[in-house]
């Protein structure tokens, strides 16, 4: 028997506009209720309506936008509750996911991780909110494909696309987003040092900020967890 090859998929232009929208609506560019039509959007996003409306298919399958017949496409509205439970569910699948491959990683994967968290960081001083949202679910999702197990990755990625992070922009106009971006560069230190109760720990305050000053600019919510 042949053995079945693993190659992985080029990303397409589809593949990236929808990442681009994905992240517009996570920080809130793309406004909850509001209708977007493709020309508009291929003019923001600087790519031909084809893509777009693809993309955006890909989207309404998601849950992140209902298509409106002939006019475009309106952002979905979600809940407090609903995002109070995605922040919990994610407190339960992610930490203790990443902290069983402390040790897992190769010393040679590291510097690709750490180029990651820059991206991060840079996206924060430049205020590009779109491009900090996709970089930091980049990041992690890398981090959770060592655990091989595409369903886990599957799940935390559609979570993580149906949060809301509207308190990123506040962030932005009182300077301290870069604090926050920082905060991969230390996961990564406590990964690289082994150190993987204390990498669970931050992992949950990480995640908190989702309903805390990443969703609406104020203080964290110490009982998310």
């Amino acid at each position: 028997m042949i053995e079945r090859l693993d190659i992985p998929k080029r990303p397409t232009l589809r593949d990236h506009v929808s990442d681009a929208l994905r992240a517009a609506i996570i920080s809130g560019e793309l406004e909850p209720g509001v209708l977007y039509s493709a020309p508009w959007l291929s003019e923001r996003f600087g790519v031909s309506p084809t893509p777009v409306r693809e993309a955006m298919l890909d989207l309404v399958k998601q849950g992140l936008v209902v298509s409106v017949p002939n006019k475009g496409f309106r952002v979905t509205e979600i809940s407090d509750a609903d995002l109070d439970s995605i922040a919990k569910i994610r407190m339960l699948l992610e930490p203790p996911s990443v902290r069983a491959i402390v040790g897992e990683i190769p010393t040679a994967d590291i510097p690709g991780l750490r180029t990651q968290a820059d991206k991060i960081v840079d996206a924060a001083k430049r205020g590009d909110l779109v491009e900090y949202v996709d970089a930091d679910r980049q990041f992690h999702l890398m981090l959770l494909d060592y655990c091989h197990n595409p369903r886990l990755s599957q799940i935390v990625g559609d979570l993580r696309a149906q949060t809301r992070l509207f308190g990123l922009a506040a962030l932005v106009e009182r300077g301290e987003l870069d604090k926050s971006a920082q905060e991969h560069h230390t996961i990564i230190d406590l990964i690289e040092t082994q150190r993987d109760e204390e990498l669970e720990r931050f992992l949950r305050k990480h995640i908190g900020h989702v309903r805390g000053i990443w969703a609406a600019g104020n203080a964290p919510d110490e009982d998310i967890s």
